[in-house]
């Protein structure tokens, strides 16, 4: 794969233009200021690099206060050497303003360029996205028959055990089965809540619907 050929460009040969004025304005304004030596070339280099420093911090992480700070500072110095090598000074005679400025640009380029450098991680990370919750299985409709409810245990049939019982049992001395004394023995003690007083024959006779001499002999049990 061959490499592709680099052709020369309106836009860049004027941006390398644009550039080498102002290093060279940079340049001479820090040697009318008293930086002779490397010192006087030193200081464009250092306005561009803070400049560009702050352009890519722009484009990459997006518009920021510390960014555009920055970025006028440098574009504030370039401009300012630009006009001031144009004649407004006396660069023979420079200001103790001028000379100030250019005395504590290093430190501040120093400051500008650590900001720019580092205050990235410190940035608050993006919380994570959410993890979507798992998809359950549908659940289908299940027909569940119903449990079989038990039938009520049936009470004692006392009609009709009572014919059978005393068609047994002798007529001189009737034998009471002991399930007709019970359930008669229920029907007095509820007589007895209900009206205050024992129930008497003829109405035990009644409620159990037996001939008289067999509710002669429950009463007598009861007794």
């Amino acid at each position: 794969m061959s490499a592709r050929p680099l052709r020369l460009d309106a836009v860049l040969v004027q941006a390398v233009i644009a550039g080498a004025l102002s290093f060279a304005h940079l340049h001479d304004l820090a040697a009318a200021a008293g930086q002779d030596g490397w010192k006087a070339w030193a200081y464009p280099v250092s306005v561009d690099l803070l400049l560009v420093a702050a352009w890519r911090r722009l484009r990459t992480d997006g518009p920021s206060r510390l960014a555009w700070c920055w970025f006028l500072i440098a574009l504030f110095a370039s401009l300012g050497a630009n006009v001031a090598t144009a004649g407004f000074l006396d660069l023979a005679n420079p200001p103790a303003l001028l000379r100030l400025g250019i005395a504590g640009w290093p430190a501040l380029a120093f400051l500008g360029g650590t900001l720019l450098a580092h205050s990235a991680d410190h940035q608050i990370p993006d919380p994570p996205a959410p993890t979507p919750a798992p998809e359950r299985a549908p659940v289908t409709n299940v027909e569940l028959e119903p449990e079989p409810v038990p039938d009520p245990e049936p009470a004692p049939a006392l009609t009709e055990e009572v014919p059978a019982l005393l068609a047994a049992a002798p007529a001189a001395a009737p034998a009471v089965p002991a399930v007709l004394v019970d359930h008669a023995r229920k029907v007095a003690d509820e007589y007895r809540d209900r009206t205050g007083s024992p129930i008497d024959t003829d109405t035990l006779r009644a409620r159990l619907g037996v001939p008289p001499h067999l509710a002669d002999a429950i009463a007598a049990q009861l007794a």
